[in-house]
């Protein structure tokens, strides 16, 4: 691809993220959060989880956040470790007792079923990582000394305060300035920002971002750019409905490299159309549809198309390749439980090479 990236011999990292990592707990099963004798513990948070991702398949990523040294963070460092990412500049803050002055995120997810959809129930006031401050990181020379081919971060981060907004201009003007490659999942949070503040942020943000990526909610409520004629329900989402919105959105940024959007139809809590749109270069490229794609958990799906189409441009793959790796790693990692990938590159490439799920012995 004609993108331009660092020379990999020339770099530390293959790429970096920014970003919240929490501790999830869900119930067993369908069960309810409120009736549930006991939760299933998981790390994962939106930016975390591409760098997970990505180092699972050989890439050498690293991860910037802000942890408190207890046994909390140290649950989630343990899970950053199993994927063999760097977590050398996350930053430790002590642990006083009772988490007044940081903590670690929580979030209660329930894995929805038929009628009944999936919910997330945040408890991440105070934590560690929205209390992070500009200059606390020293990203010049993280850019330009140790370097990155790509950096990611997102909309959950920069939403969770004002300081960590301050934070992510300073680190994609950085990373910019050091000829990194910038991307940038909107991911709208309404339980965390207002569509105003999201879009006034993110107008500041995208001089230094080189690649976009969102799903129909995140263009609308993060940039304000409307789709048309697509239902509110999300049962029916027609493509060239999307295609016009990526046109207003390069037409609007046309230093935007990269626009990838999944297409999620939500036919109920466990039954899925899926399936993705990648923009280069003023063309289209759409991936196969996965229709009536059944589902373990839905949580984590748009972060595995955005290190699956990451892992595709970084390895020279073309546009509909890259589509296509991202699109089903997504759909994969919705069928396990967690947020994270669980998935092998051999599981990948055989469901982008069309294999069935039939049984292997």
């Amino acid at each position: 691809m004609a993108i331009k990236l660092l020379n990999k011999n020339e770099v530390e990292f293959d790429l970096i993220a920014l970003g919240e990592c929490m501790i999830r707990l869900s119930p067993p099963g369908h069960q309810r959060i409120e009736l549930t004798p006991y939760f299933e513990a998981y790390a994962g948070g939106g930016e975390y989880n591409v760098a997970y991702a990505l180092a699972r398949y050989g890439l050498r990523t690293s991860w910037v956040s802000r942890l408190v040294d207890n046994p909390l963070g140290h649950f989630i460092r343990n899970h950053a470790q199993t994927s063999g990412m760097d977590i050398s500049e996350v930053i430790w803050v002590p642990y006083d007792g009772a988490g007044r002055a940081d903590r670690i995120g929580l979030n209660f997810t329930e894995v929805g079923i038929g009628v009944r959809p999936s919910v997330t129930l945040y408890d991440r006031g105070h934590t560690a990582i929205s209390h992070i401050k500009p200059g606390e990181v020293n990203w010049k020379k993280i850019f330009n000394e140790r370097k990155a081919r790509w950096f990611h971060t997102g909309g959950i981060f920069t939403a969770l305060s004002d300081s960590c907004a301050e934070v992510t201009l300073e680190a994609v003007k950085a990373a910019h300035e050091a000829g990194t490659i910038v991307s940038y999942d909107l991911n709208f949070r309404s339980k965390l920002w207002s569509s105003k503040k999201a879009i006034e942020v993110t107008k500041g943000l995208i001089p230094y971002i080189d690649v976009l990526i969102g799903n129909e909610e995140d263009f609308q409520k993060v940039l304000g750019f409307e789709v048309e004629g697509v239902d509110e329900n999300l049962k029916e989402l027609p493509i060239d409905a999307y295609k016009k919105m990526v046109k207003k959105v390069v037409g609007a940024y046309p230093h935007i490299k990269i626009v990838g959007t999944t297409l999620r139809e939500v036919l109920s809590g466990l039954v899925n159309n899926w399936s993705a749109i990648m923009y280069y270069e003023g063309n289209f490229y759409e991936s196969r549809k996965y229709q009536n794609l059944e589902i373990e958990d839905r949580v984590g799906g748009g972060d595995g198309f955005c290190s699956g189409l990451i892992y595709g441009v970084l390895n020279n793959m073309s546009p509909q390749e890259s589509v296509e790796f991202g699109a089903a790693h997504g759909a994969l990692l919705q069928s396990t439980r967690g947020d994270t990938s669980m998935v092998t590159l051999e599981e990948i490439m055989h469901v982008v090479k069309g294999g069935s799920a039939r049984i292997k012995r």
